[in-house]
């Protein structure tokens, strides 16, 4: 009895481990791949990225699909959304380009409190969304918090 006990609670521990190690809080300490921002979204990680606009005045907004390892996950018929917050409302259209790579652009200012739900529901499966605050991340890395 006093096994079971014990065994219950090591699962239970390494359980919180498991879930506080995903959160947004320890996924901002973690170093993204293609320098972007990381949030779970159902069995995945997403990491956005924002390329500031070109010369067509359009924002690029890219979003790497990744299981919990860092194994890229197909998005071979996956659709998707990026809804952005910045000074107004603007949705991009996210389309499958490479393995696991969703892509779009839009016309959005790019400001420190921007904020973006991203929603991909690859094929076969049910939509997940993450929400992003990439740019904050960013400010709070050199040392300055943004202030809201």
């Amino acid at each position: 009895m006093k096994f079971l006990k014990i065994a219950i609670m090591a699962l239970g521990i390494g359980v919180a481990g498991f879930a506080a190690a995903h959160s947004d809080e320890y996924l901002d300490t973690t170093k993204a791949p293609n320098g972007g921002q990381l949030r779970m979204a159902g069995a995945y990680h997403y990491e956005l990225v924002i390329r500031p606009a070109g010369k067509d005045n359009a924002n690029e907004v890219l979003v790497y699909v990744t299981d919990h390892g860092g194994k890229e996950i197909s998005v071979a018929g996956a659709t998707g959304t990026a809804t952005i917050l910045s000074n107004g409302k603007a949705s991009v259209q996210l389309k499958p380009e490479g393995k696991n790579l969703m892509k779009g652009a839009g016309n959005f200012a790019a400001s420190p409190d921007l904020k973006a739900v991203v929603s991909i529901g690859l094929a076969g499966h049910q939509p997940q969304q993450a929400r992003f605050t990439p740019f904050a991340t960013k400010v709070a890395e050199s040392g300055h918090m943004h202030h809201q």
